[in-house]
C-alpha cells in the first residue's frame, strides 16, 4: 500500500528585494534538474531583471491562470495545472503575495500548502519584512507598513530555511546599477526603503529570525540538551538580597552588551524566608535596573536555589551565568561542593562567571 508523503518546503529568505533570492532558487532548480529531478517553475516574478530572466531559461514554466477582475486580466499561479502536471519540485516566487479576487485561495502561501499536501516539493522566496510577527518592528524601523504578510507558522513549518545575504552596501550598489528597479525609481528607493540603516536593521532581523528558528527546532526535539550549542548568547545574572547584587547586575549587563546577548536576571526566593522591607526594596530596585538595561527579570519561589538556577538556564537556553562569590565557608564548600561546581554538574555548554565584588563600591 502506498503511504502518504507531504512535500518538503524550502524557503529562501532575505532582508529586502534584490538580494538574490529568486536567482538562488533558480540556480538550485537547474542543479537538481541536472541530477535528474523533475523541476518546474510554478510562478516566477523577474521584475524585469535581466539576470533573473536569463537564469530561468532551460526550466519549464507552467503557464499562469488568467483571472479577470474589474475588467483587468491578471495572471496567477495555476495550482490545478501544477497538480495535474505532478513535477517532483515546483519553484514559487513571492510567498507572501495576495492573489487577485476570484482566485480559489486568498494567499500564495495557501496555494503552496495545497501543493505540499499533494506530495510535491516546493522551493519558495520571501522577504523578512513579510513575516507577520515582525510587522510592527519593520514599520518602526523603516516607517513602511507592509501589507502582504505570511503567518509565522509558515516559516516554522518549513523543512529548510536559507538566508540569502548581502551587505547593505552591496545591495545599494546593485540598486544604483539598475539591477533591482527601473532607473526612475532608484533615487526614491535610496532615500526611503533602501537607506543603509534600514537595510542593516532588516538584515539583522533576517539573520536572527532564522537563528531563532533553528534553535526552536533544536529545543523542540531535545537536541540542545544533547550537546548542540545555542546560536545566540544569553546571559543570566543570579542575584540575592545581598548588597553586591547591584554590582553583579551591572557587570552582567556589560557582558550581555559586549556579546550582543539577551539579558536575564534571576531571583530565587525561599518560600520559608520572610523578606524584610529593605530586602523587598532591594529586589525591586534590581528589577527596575534590569528593565533599564533591557533585560527580563525572573522571580522564582523554590527551596532549592541550585535546581532553580539550572531549570531557568535550561528553559531560557542560557549560555553565560554571572554569579557572586559563594557565601559558604571553605569547609562547607569542601564537603558539599561549591554552588558553581554543583551547577556545572547539572548544565552543559554554559560558562559561569564568578564575580568578586569586594573591591568595587556601589
Amino acid at each position: 500500500m502506498q503511504t502518504y508523503r507531504r512535500g518538503k518546503h524550502k524557503i529562501f529568505i532575505g532582508m529586502s528585494p534584490g538580494v538574490g533570492k529568486t536567482y538562488r532558487m533558480l540556480e538550485e532548480g537547474h542543479r537538481l534538474r541536472a541530477e535528474g529531478i523533475d523541476v518546474a517553475i510554478g510562478l516566477l516574478e523577474t521584475h524585469n531583471r535581466a539576470e533573473t530572466a536569463a537564469k530561468a531559461i532551460g526550466l519549464e514554466q507552467i503557464p499562469r491562470q488568467q483571472i479577470t477582475c474589474q475588467g483587468v486580466t491578471i495572471g496567477e499561479m495555476d495550482v490545478a495545472a501544477i497538480l495535474n502536471r505532478q513535477p517532483q519540485l515546483v519553484l514559487v516566487d513571492e510567498l507572501a503575495h495576495t492573489n487577485v479576487p476570484g482566485s480559489a485561495l486568498e494567499k500564495r502561501y495557501q496555494d503552496v500548502e495545497q501543493i505540499l499536501e499533494a506530495g510535491i516539493d516546493v522551493y519558495s522566496t520571501v522577504n523578512i519584512q513579510h513575516l507577520e510577527s515582525l510587522n510592527d518592528t519593520v514599520a518602526q524601523l523603516t516607517g513602511i507598513v507592509v501589507r502582504e504578510r505570511i503567518p509565522d507558522r509558515v516559516l516554522e513549518a518549513a523543512d529548510e530555511v536559507i538566508v540569502v545575504d548581502v551587505t547593505p552596501e552591496t545591495l545599494q550598489e546593485r540598486l544604483r546599477d539598475g539591477k533591482i528597479y527601473a532607473p526612475e525609481k532608484i533615487d526614491q528607493s535610496l532615500n526611503n526603503f533602501f537607506q543603509r540603516r534600514h537595510l542593516a536593521a532588516l538584515r539583522e532581523l533576517a539573520l536572527r529570525e532564522v537563528a531563532d528558528n533553528i534553535e526552536d527546532t533544536q529545543q523542540s526535539d531535545g537536541s540542545t540538551l544533547d550537546g548542540i550549542c545555542n546560536i545566540h548568547e544569553r546571559v543570566l545574572v543570579c542575584i540575592s538580597t545581598y548588597p553586591n547584587s547591584m554590582q553583579l547586575l551591572r557587570r552582567g549587563a556589560r557582558v550581555a552588551n559586549y556579546m550582543h546577548a539577551r539579558f536575564y536576571v534571576l531571583f530565587v526566593n525561599d518560600p520559608d524566608r520572610f523578606l524584610s522591607k529593605a530586602d523587598s526594596l532591594h529586589i525591586e530596585t534590581c528589577e527596575r535596573l534590569c528593565q533599564e538595561f533591557g533585560g527580563e527579570f525572573i522571580r522564582v519561589r523554590d527551596y532549592n536555589v541550585i535546581k532553580s538556577i539550572a531549570n531557568t538556564a535550561q528553559q531560557y537556553r542560557i549560555t553565560q551565568i554571572v554569579m557572586g562569590e559563594s557565601q559558604k565557608s571553605r569547609w562547607q564548600a569542601f564537603w558539599k561542593g561549591s554552588l558553581t561546581q554543583q551547577i556545572l554538574r547539572l548544565l552543559k555548554n554554559v560558562d559561569i562567571h564568578i564575580i568578586s565584588t569586594t573591591k568595587e563600591r556601589e
